[in-house]
C-alpha cells in the first residue's frame, strides 16, 4: 500500500515521522477524512474545505496547495488500486526546538479499504451514552481523542456504541459524527453551535429540507431523550439510528420512517454524483 509523506509516495510500512513531532510530543496537529466510491472522492471540495479550515484554526499551514492535495489523491487512487477506500489527511505540530513550539508541519495521506454500514447493522442501530464535555476548538478536526479513547471502557461496560458529548444541558456531538433528532412534529434537528461541520451532516441538511422542516440550533438532553427518532451521519456511518439513550430506548426501539427516508435519499444522492462522473479510473 501507497502512502504519501510530505513530497513523496511511499510504502505505508516505510512512511514514519521522528519522535521530536509535537503531534507525537503534545498530540497537537489536525486530520480529515473522506472516502473514495467507485475510485470516485465523494464532496472532495467540501473535505478540503474543512481541511484548510482547520489547518487555519490551529495555526498550521499546508505545505500543498488544494489542486496539487488534489493530484496527490489522484495519483494514490491510481497507485493502490482501491475502488471504495477511506483517506485521511494529516498535518502535525512539525518538529520542535524545545518540544513545545510548533514547526514545519509534516504532511501525510494514508489510504485503506472501508466498508459501510449494512442493512442488518442499520437495523441494529446504534446505543449510546451521555457525557459532559467538549472538545477544544470544537470547528477543527484535530488529532485530540483523548477523551473517547479514555471513555472506551466505560462505554464498552454500559454495552453502548458510543459517547454522546453534551454541556450546559444542551447536546453536541459524538467523537466521530454527528447527530440529529426528529421531534413530534416530525421536524429535523441538529445542534449547531461548538461542533464540527461534518461533511455527511452538511449534505443531510441540504436533502431533508426539500421534504422536512429543518433547524440547526441548542437541543436540550430533555428533548433529546423525547425525541421520536434520533439518528447519527458520519462519512462511514452516512446514517445511522440511535437506538438506545442511556440504555433507554428511543421511540419504538426500532429504525424510523424519517431516518430510513433520509438514507434512501442519501444513498440516491451518492449515486446521482457517481451518474454524472464522466471520467472514471480505468485499470486493467
Amino acid at each position: 500500500m501507497v502512502a504519501y509523506l510530505n513530497n513523496q509516495f511511499i510504502e505505508e510500512n516505510k512512511a514514519v515521522i521522528g519522535v521530536n513531532d509535537i503531534a507525537i510530543q503534545r498530540g497537537y496537529g489536525m486530520f480529515d477524512y473522506f472516502r473514495t466510491s467507485d475510485y470516485h472522492p465523494l464532496f472532495i471540495d467540501d473535505y478540503l474545505d474543512r481541511f484548510f479550515n482547520s489547518a487555519r484554526l490551529l495555526r498550521l499551514k499546508p505545505p500543498h496547495s488544494r489542486e496539487k492535495i488534489k493530484t496527490i489523491i489522484d495519483e494514490m487512487i491510481r497507485r493502490n488500486n482501491i475502488a471504495d477506500a477511506g483517506f485521511r489527511l494529516l498535518l502535525t505540530g512539525g518538529y520542535s526546538t524545545d518540544n513545545f513550539e510548533m514547526g514545519e508541519p509534516n504532511f501525510i495521506i494514508l489510504q485503506q479499504p472501508v466498508s459501510l454500514p449494512s442493512a442488518a447493522q442499520f437495523q441494529k442501530g446504534y446505543s449510546i451514552v451521555l457525557h459532559e464535555f467538549q472538545r477544544d476548538v470544537p470547528y477543527a478536526k484535530s488529532i485530540n481523542y483523548l477523551r473517547s479513547i479514555y471513555l472506551l471502557d466505560e462505554i464498552r461496560e454500559k454495552k453502548a456504541n458510543d459517547v454522546l458529548y453534551h454541556k450546559d444541558n444542551c447536546i453536541l456531538e459524538l467523537p466521530r459524527a454527528n447527530i440529529f433528532i426528529i421531534n413530534k412534529d416530525g421536524g429535523v434537528v441538529t445542534p449547531l453551535l461548538n461542533v464540527l461541520p461534518g461533511i455527511t451532516r452538511k449534505r443531510v441538511l441540504e436533502i431533508a429540507d426539500k421534504v422536512y422542516k429543518v433547524e440547526e440550533r441548542n437541543i436540550t438532553i430533555n428533548e433529546l431523550k423525547k425525541a421520536t427518532e434520533v439518528f447519527i451521519t458520519s462519512t462511514t456511518k452516512r446514517i445511522l439510528p440511535v437506538l438506545k439513550i442511556d440504555n433507554k430506548p428511543v421511540g419504538d426501539g426500532k429504525p424510523g420512517l424519517i431516518t430510513t427516508a433520509l438514507l434512501d435519499l442519501y444513498v440516491e444522492m451518492e449515486n446521482s454524483i457517481l451518474r454524472k462522473v464522466a471520467y472514471r479510473y480505468q485499470f486493467i
